[in-house]
């Protein structure tokens, strides 16, 4: 019989016997408290609760170490034994192979600590760690981008998502060349005609797209998409976000940025463009508003690209106090992010309320990674400002970061909301839903959301019972014409299903 935690059986009873006009009605808040559960005890309901996508996860990060152990074994790499550090062959002094690290358990266990946050002590500094896992694993990642995704994409349909948004950096040694030859220009129009100039920034962009190609077909083979037992992965919908290093020089970050929004109004698999690397990083630091005002003149020349930005993923001690005040609000107002991923420090920010009120007005939502905010900021619990966002309507969802870094799964991240907040069934429903509306995937949505009321269905099916395998010729219509509905679509029939074996699986006699 699956493990059900008993305060979720009320509410899922009550949804069954809902007509499904109501059903809808029940999505709003309500004080459903879950119990404590101790670390890692998953139980079948949060492992069955469809969970709508993964909108901050970036691709390096998100690989379990196990399967880069694997791949560096493959590729003959090698691991240097005072840094464990993956290098090219051959191994000379000072390395072993990354082989080594498939049979000798022991030292499986040292590049594991290495590569990940496994076994980090509480009180060591996790922010340091975390970041400097990439460096680690790095040469490992960039040589097999299809087989990685078809790792994540296969894991997340398996936890029941149903979308993936996935960070990577497109052609960037090309990029980086561009940017190098062209120079830095204050004058930013400037700057972009000459990135322009000679078809410079075209021949990135056609690289990236013929990079994305060798992707897609590294990807279905190694899902075996094109065979009659398709993997997981397969069913999975994704998109890439195009990383702009934060700590390069400006024009590297001004050419990144433009060729991730040029190629997110080419190339429908590619939707944004997102700054990465420390926030705290003193060229980061230095160059923050310059940031800002090139993504603000970027999208007047790319209106269609999307941007999404990690910003305000810093603490008190990490920074100087000033540089608490601000950014968050930069990022929404000057960088026009449209997401804003972690937004921790966000009560540090001056005048936070006002800012929180041009979010929920804006529709902006919070990207949270309970887990990876926790390793790195040391951040959890009523220290963490999810609750206060949600209170002051602020949209939020919930995400994984570098789930692979980490050792969790998204899986992870809705237990926690639930443990640690009190959320019932119809918040974390919300949450899913959520987590698709505020995608990037093209089209009109299901839902209209208030902040009272929870979601309410609108448009062409709003009549309609959500996620029904036979909709109206109306809806039928509007789903085929919009890839957020379709997915949408496919989530509330899971919801069904979800709703139906749960509450069966509660009654007297049930196995």
């Amino acid at each position: 019989m699956p493990v059900i935690p008993s305060h979720f059986i009320g509410a899922l009873s009550a949804l069954a016997l809902l007509t499904p006009a109501s059903a809808y009605a029940a999505s709003a808040p309500a004080s459903v408290t879950p119990p404590a559960h101790g670390p890692g005890r998953a139980g079948d309901f949060f492992a069955d609760l469809p969970k709508g996508g993964d909108l901050h996860n970036h691709l390096s990060g998100a690989v379990t170490t196990e399967f880069l152990i694997e791949l560096a074994a493959e590729d003959g790499l090698c691991i240097t034994t005072d840094t464990t550090t993956a290098v090219p062959p051959p191994c000379g002094a000072g390395t072993r192979p990354a082989a080594d690290a498939v049979t000798d358990a022991a030292f499986r266990q040292q590049v594991i600590r290495a590569w990940s946050m496994q076994d980090f002590p509480a009180d060591g500094n996790g922010h340091d760690h975390f970041f400097a896992t990439f460096g680690k694993f790095g040469e490992v990642t960039w040589r097999h981008p299809g087989r990685m995704l078809a790792e994540v994409a296969g894991s997340a349909a398996r936890q029941n998502q149903f979308y993936l948004e996935t960070m990577i950096s497109p052609a960037s040694g090309q990029a980086r060349e561009l940017a190098d030859r062209v120079g830095y220009d204050a004058d930013l129009d400037r700057m972009h005609d000459k990135l322009l100039a000679g078809g410079g920034l075209d021949a990135v962009v056609r690289q990236a797209r013929a990079d994305a190609d060798s992707t897609d077909v590294e990807f279905r083979t190694a899902a075996h998409c094109d065979t009659p037992q398709p993997d997981d992965a397969c069913s999975l919908p994704y998109r890439w976000i195009s990383q702009v290093a934060r700590a390069g020089t400006p024009e590297r970050v001004f050419t990144q940025m433009a060729l991730g929004m040029r190629l997110a109004e080419r190339d429908p698999r590619f939707v944004a463009v997102n700054l990465v690397q420390p926030e705290d990083d003193p060229v980061a630091l230095r160059d923050y508003r310059l940031h800002m005002r090139m993504l603000n003149y970027l999208k007047t020349q790319y209106p269609k690209a999307h941007i999404t930005l990690h910003a305000g993923e810093l603490v008190p001690g990490l920074v100087k106090p000033e540089d608490l005040t601000f950014h968050i609000r930069e990022a929404a107002q000057t960088g026009r992010a449209e997401r804003i991923g972690h937004g921790v420090s966000v009560l540090h920010e001056d005048r936070w309320e006002s800012l929180m009120r041009y979010m929920a007005e804006r529709r902006i939502a919070v990207e949270v990674p309970f887990h990876s905010n926790e390793q790195i900021l040391r951040v959890s619990g009523d220290a963490h400002p999810f609750a206060t966002y949600r209170r002051h309507g602020v949209p939020v969802v919930l995400a994984t970061d570098d789930p692979g870094v980490s050792r969790i799964e998204i899986t992870d991240e809705y237990r926690r909301a639930a443990e640690m907040y009190g959320l019932g069934y119809p918040e974390l429903k919300d949450l899913a839903r959520a987590s698709l509306e505020h995608s990037f995937l093209p089209g009109r949505g299901l839902w209209n959301r208030d902040v009272r009321t929870g979601y309410r269905p609108t448009g062409a099916c709003a009549k309609e019972r959500q996620g029904a395998e036979h909709p109206g010729e109306r809806c039928a219509r509007f789903l085929k014409a919009s890839p957020k509905a379709q997915v949408e679509w496919r989530q509330e029939a899971a919801f069904q299903r979800f709703e139906t074996d749960h509450v069966r699986a509660t009654r007297p006699g049930s196995h």
